[in-house]
């Protein structure tokens, strides 16, 4: 039991070593690419990538080879890796928690409004440059093109995903038919029906980008709860581990086993034993 935590804590370190590997070999496979959307994701990657590989590392040398000093590199790596994901955990529930979409009455989708979600959101989405990197993606994800052989019963009967119902067609409140008077949605104006144009550029193609970002970050949000736990308990694992590193090396520096410790106890003993007689003789 007195090695069991360093034990765990080199397996768990040697399966975060070999997944680093995969990671990193995908960041530097989408720097290769010339597909925009794939090259976003790079950076993270990487940055991920190489974070796990140099903290397995420190780990599994410290526990493995009982090197006090990376255990201790490791454990104060971990403890900013766990407090940044709390704080990214705790960010990511703050800005998703607006929005959602609105019910259209009569159709089985939901339309999406800009307005609706977290202002930190909207910043990042109205910004042209960041915009015409995601209208990029969704071009090249022919999200569209699966709407082009649908029916009006279709557009009444069948859902949709917030991208096609905010970027593949107008807001379902326009009305192209008759003159009107009354003021309609700009996103009304924005629509074309070109295939490269589309909706492209309307708030409610927006609306539905920060949809899928909010759905998916709620569900990554869940997922670093569980990962912060999981990350306390390695932790708690790794304290023993640096503590029983420690102890090793002060109380065994050069590998003695237990019982040669005992030893020079015993010796004390005798000779105080034989001191008490000598003067008890004389």
């Amino acid at each position: 039991m007195y090695r069991f935590s360093n034990t765990v804590i080199g397996f768990l370190n040697l399966l975060t070593l070999l997944a680093s590997i995969p990671i990193i070999g995908s960041g530097l496979w989408m720097a290769k690419s010339n597909t925009t959307c794939e090259s976003f994701l790079q950076t993270p990657l990487l940055v991920i990538g190489f974070i796990i590989l140099v903290v397995s590392l420190a780990g599994f040398i410290g526990a493995c080879f009982n090197v006090a000093w990376a255990l201790w590199i490791y454990l104060f790596v971990m403890l900013l890796l766990i407090a940044t994901l709390l704080g990214f955990t705790i960010f990511g529930f703050v800005v998703t928690g607006q929005g959602g979409g609105v019910q259209v009455p009569g159709r089985v989708y939901k339309e999406y409004r800009l307005q609706d979600y977290s202002p930190w959101l909207r910043k990042r989405v109205q910004d042209p440059h960041y915009w015409s990197t995601l209208r990029t993606c969704i071009l090249g994800s022919k999200t569209c093109a699966k709407l082009a052989s649908w029916t009006p019963l279709d557009y009444l009967e069948r859902d949709m995903t917030p991208l096609q119902s905010g970027c593949c067609k107008p807001p379902t409140s326009c009305n192209y038919g008759a003159a009107t008077m009354l003021a309609q949605d700009q996103d009304c104006y924005r629509w074309n029906n070109m295939a490269y144009l589309l909706c492209y550029e309307c708030d409610s193609c927006k609306a539905g980008v920060l949809e899928d970002v909010r759905r998916d970050w709620h569900k990554l949000s869940v997922l670093n709860v569980v990962m912060v736990v999981f990350l306390i308990g390695i932790y708690s694992i790794g304290c023993c581990a640096y503590r029983n590193s420690k102890r090793s090396q002060t109380d065994y520096p050069y590998g003695e086993n237990r019982m040669k410790k005992v030893i020079p106890r015993w010796d004390f003993y005798l000779r105080r034993w034989w001191r008490d007689r000598r003067e008890f003789l004389y």
